[in-house]
């Protein structure tokens, strides 16, 4: 299997996370943006943690296993925290309660496909329906048929308590244009000459 790790991504401290309310998920937006080529879905190759400086705590990369699954690969100290344990091999289903994992696998699904990227916000499972957390989920690609998503989970200033089970309160799809196909103008037919009526005499 590839290697998918990044590098500075194992060395990353954490600093404050509840300094801002969902700040995570817009900075990782707007870095993902910033390496589409036109319509098209970013690489996993061109993924800098330098670009992601200050989220790298919560940010995710996860591969598709299987339809509306994935499993973590890389897994900052900020999900790890929630988890309770460290993420790396597991399904991002861990993170949900059983209710949930239905509807995110429908949401991963839309997303690994690369038709939109997706933001959920999030409630505690044992706390109620007040929004704790929210999570983008981005499309990747790597370069061959295998689809990636870079996630990102932003946290209220409140912070997240360990082993924390998220249901879903809301999904926010928005979707992705595709990559406009070359349009092929055929070259134009060259005009047919019809040939001059010549005057033939016959003589018999």
């Amino acid at each position: 299997m590839m290697d998918l790790r990044l590098p500075g991504f194992g060395r990353f401290r954490p600093g404050n996370a509840s300094a801002a309310v969902f700040a995570g998920p817009s900075q990782a937006r707007a870095y993902w943006e910033g390496l589409r080529s036109g319509c098209g879905i970013p690489d996993r190759a061109q993924l800098d943690p330098r670009g992601l400086g200050g989220v790298l705590d919560r940010v995710f990369v996860a591969e598709a296993i299987g339809r509306g699954l994935v499993q973590v690969r890389i897994a900052g100290s900020l999900l790890v925290e929630t988890a309770g344990m460290d993420l790396r091999g597991l399904p991002l289903s861990c993170l949900f309660s059983a209710d949930a994992r239905p509807q995110l696998a429908k949401v991963l699904e839309t997303v690994i496909s690369g038709q939109a990227l997706v933001e959920i916000d999030l409630a505690n499972g044992r706390g109620g329906p007040v929004p704790v957390a929210r999570l983008l989920l981005l499309p990747l690609t790597d370069g061959s048929e295998r689809r990636l998503v870079l996630g990102c989970l932003g946290v209220t200033e409140g912070g997240l308590g360990a082993c924390m089970k998220f249901d879903i309160l809301r999904c926010q799809e928005e979707h992705l244009n595709p990559v406009a196909a070359e349009v092929v103008v055929p070259p134009p037919r060259p005009e047919r000459r019809v040939p001059h009526l010549t005057l033939v005499h016959n003589r018999d």
